[in-house]
C-alpha cells in the first residue's frame, strides 16, 4: 500500500505511480534473451530428464531458447551455489532435487544458504519405497519386520547422504526399531541389482529411481511406499501406513529455483509457464511412466512446500546425528 505522505507532492506521486507501473512491465518484457537451466546432477538422471522436458516446453512458450547445463558435484551444491550467486534476473535457474533441502542441515560447508534461492515451482515427486528380492515371502513392511524378529539386517541405497539413505536409517532406527546396517552403492541400479541377487536384505529407493519398472516386471517386490496413497505406477504396493506405519512419509522431488531477489512478477511468470508445461498430457504421461507424480502450485505454495521439506529432512538428519563436512 502506498504511504499517504509519499503522495504529498506531484513529484512524489509521479514517482510512486512510475514504480507501480514498472512491476507488471518487467513481467511483460521478460524474457528478452535465452535462459539457462543449471541442473544439479549429471546427464541421464531424473533431474536432468525432467529439466529437459521443461526446457522443451518452456522455450516455445517464452519465445526464447532454454539451455540445459549440467553442473553436478557436492550432492547438488555446486549448481545451487552458482545459481545463488547469479544475477537475480530470471535468466539463470536451478533444477535440483530433495538434496537441496537435505543439504541445508546435512552438509556443514555448503558455501550458500537456501535463503539465497527463491522457489519457482516444485514440479514432480516420487515416493520413497522399500523393496526386497522377488522371492521374499513378506507381503508388506510389517510382515518383513515380524519375520526378522529384531535380528540385524542390511539395506542398500544409492549412496551416503541421499534421501533414501536418510529415510531408510530413520525408518529402521526411529520407527520400526530394527537393527539395520546401511550398505551404500554407487547409484540406484547397482543397489537394485544387489537386492535382486539377495546380497542385501532390502533396498530403500524411490519409485522414480528405476524401482517402478523392476517391481512391475516382477524382478523385485515392493514392500511399501512412503506416501499418503498408493502410487499409480505401482498400484499393488501398499503404503507404509497400510502396513502400520502412518507417521512416515518421504519422497524425492524435482524443483525449479531462481536467485533470491528475482522480481516476484518474473517468478510468477516462470511459475505460470512451468505449470502450463506440466499440464501437457504427454509430459504427465512421461512423468507417470518413470514413477513421478506432477505437482501444481503457486510460487507461495511451492516456497511453503520447500521450507517444510527443509524442516522435515533437517529433523531426520539431526535425530540420526548425520553430518558431511
Amino acid at each position: 500500500m502506498l504511504n499517504a505522505r509519499a503522495l504529498a507532492t506531484p513529484a512524489a506521486a509521479f514517482a510512486a505511480l512510475a514504480f507501480a507501473a514498472a512491476a507488471p512491465a518487467a513481467a511483460q518484457t521478460y524474457p528478452t534473451r535465452d535462459i539457462t537451466c543449471i541442473v544439479a546432477f549429471a546427464p541421464g538422471g531424473v533431474a536432468d530428464t525432467i529439466a529437459r522436458l521443461l526446457a522443451q516446453g518452456l522455450g516455445p512458450k517464452l519465445g526464447r531458447t532454454v539451455v540445459v547445463e549440467n553442473r553436478g558435484g557436492a550432492g547438488g551444491n555446486i549448481a545451487a551455489s552458482a545459481v545463488a550467486r547469479a544475477a537475480p534476473d530470471g535468466y539463470t535457474l536451478l533444477v535440483t532435487t530433495t538434496a537441496l533441502a537435505i543439504n541445508e542441515t546435512l552438509r556443514k560447508n555448503n558455501g550458500f544458504s537456501t535463503s539465497e534461492l527463491k522457489t519457482v515451482a516444485i514440479v514432480a515427486s516420487s515416493p520413497e519405497a522399500m523393496v526386497a528380492s522377488a522371492s521374499n515371502p513378506a507381503a508388506n513392511l510389517a510382515d518383513f519386520v515380524k519375520s526378522v524378529k529384531g535380528k540385524p539386517i542390511t539395506f542398500g541405497t544409492a549412496g551416503v547422504g541421499s534421501g533414501s539413505h536418510i529415510a531408510g536409517e530413520y525408518f529402521f532406527k526411529e520407527i520400526a526399531k530394527v537393527p539395520a546396517t546401511h550398505v551404500p552403492f554407487q547409484g540406484g541400479a547397482p543397489a537394485l541389482n544387489a537386492v535382486m541377487g539377495s546380497q542385501v536384505d532390502l533396498v530403500e529407493t524411490t519409485l522414480g529411481g528405476g524401482a517402478a519398472g523392476q517391481i512391475n516386471g516382477g524382478k523385485i517386490k515392493g514392500l511399501g511406499v512412503a506416501s499418503a496413497r498408493r502410487a499409480g505406477v505401482t498400484p499393488n504396493v501398499p503404503t507404509y501406513a497400510e502396513a502400520g506405519y502412518p507417521s512416515f512419509e518421504a519422497s524425492s522431488w524435482v524443483g525449479v529455483f531462481a536467485p533470491a531477489g528475482t522480481k516476484p512478477e518474473v517468478v510468477a511468470k516462470l511459475n505460470a509457464v512451468v505449470e502450463e508445461v506440466m499440464k501437457d498430457p504427454a509430459v504427465r504421461d512421461k512423468l507417470t511412466t518413470i514413477g513421478f507424480d506432477p505437482i501444481e502450485g503457486t510460487p507461495a505454495q511451492a516456497e511453503s512446500y520447500f521450507r517444510a521439506e527443509v524442516a522435515k529432512w533437517g529433523k531426520m538428519v539431526k535425530t540420526l546425528g548425520l553430518s558431511i563436512n
